[in-house]
């Protein structure tokens, strides 16, 4: 294993240890991971397919949950390849490049993420508020660049956290006790003054958490008080289940998120290391395998268009919001 000198500021590589405390398992680890992970491709790969065949499929919704699968199939991809190896091949070792290319992708994927969710939640309250005005608000260039903006909003927020990690003198070591490189672990490897990344990633991921959060709550609000109008009870359960497949994605994104944004900043001491890292893996593994599923299951539209696609034929005919 390779180990650094107190006078070595700047190592060639880290070591990624998995999950300390738990390495005789770590082949038994795998087996979920591996499992999700496939579950979280083919789905996510099945659903980008199905957007892009079927005519019917290319309405706003769908747009932002092809989005929201290829958001999902970049944070996996990230992480998991890698995962795998160090617990399958014991290939631990990852070069500071490297290291810090893939703390980028994951963070600024995992915001990514966040905006695409909230984006959906706006394009829920433009059906269930002005459905008959849908089709014009929400328009491709304007989908476009509600996409563009997510997506810069997270590079730009990501690169100077990134070059923040990477002037930071490496004095402790060079071994990470993680199954990939998030910002924390590797900042915990520095003697240097790691405050000013502390607080930027926290302000960060607690500024667009925040904002993301507040437009979905707003959104869901204003959809509320849309369906409580509505005059009978089989509106009100049509106006809902267009809205369920969104609500459990942004539980399934949320929950562990929050969970290990503030156990890996408060709870050190309270909450075993190990614990840390499998909520990190499910964080980033989660989402990306349940949204599939979800829609798979809850939305009409997609459900109507698998066995088309699996016979051959093709239906270009529209369907409801």
């Amino acid at each position: 294993m390779l180990m650094l000198n107190k006078t070595d500021l700047a190592p060639a590589s880290f070591i990624l240890n998995g999950v300390p405390g738990l390495e005789e398992m770590h082949v038994w680890i795998s087996f979920p991971f591996c499992s999700m992970y496939v579950v979280a491709m083919v789905g996510n790969c099945g659903l980008l397919y199905l957007i892009h065949y079927e005519d019917s499929l290319h309405r706003p919704m769908y747009y932002f949950l092809a989005m929201l699968s290829f958001t999902d199939i970049v944070v996996c991809s990230s992480t998991i390849p890698k995962t795998l190896s160090i617990f399958w091949f014991h290939l631990k070792e990852i070069s500071v490049d490297e290291c810090l290319a893939q703390m980028f992708f994951i963070h600024t994927f995992t915001v990514m993420e966040s905006g695409v969710l909230m984006l959906m939640a706006l394009d829920r309250y433009v059906a269930n508020c002005y459905p008959l005005r849908y089709l014009i608000i929400l328009t491709n260039p304007v989908i476009a660049k509600a996409g563009l903006a997510t997506f810069l909003r997270g590079v730009l927020l990501i690169i100077p956290l990134t070059f923040l990690t990477k002037r930071l003198p490496y004095c402790r070591g060079n071994v990470i006790s993680h199954t990939y490189c998030d910002h924390m672990s590797i900042a915990k490897l520095s003697c240097g003054n790691v405050k000013v990344n502390a607080v930027y990633g926290l302000m960060v991921a607690l500024l667009i958490r925040g904002f993301d959060i507040l437009c979905i709550t707003v959104s869901y609000t204003m959809i509320l008080q849309a369906m409580v109008s509505l005059s009978s009870a089989d509106a009100r359960q049509k106006a809902f289940s267009t809205c369920t497949a969104h609500i459990c994605a942004i539980v399934f994104s949320y929950s562990p998120a929050l969970f290990s944004l503030f156990s890996h900043r408060f709870g050190d001491h309270i909450i075993p290391p190990s614990c840390h890292i499998m909520v990190a893996n499910i964080y980033l593994l989660l989402p990306p395998t349940m949204n599939p599923v979800v829609y798979g299951v809850k939305t009409k539209q997609i459900q109507d268009c698998v066995p088309r696609i699996l016979s051959g034929s093709k239906d270009s005919k529209s369907h409801s919001i």
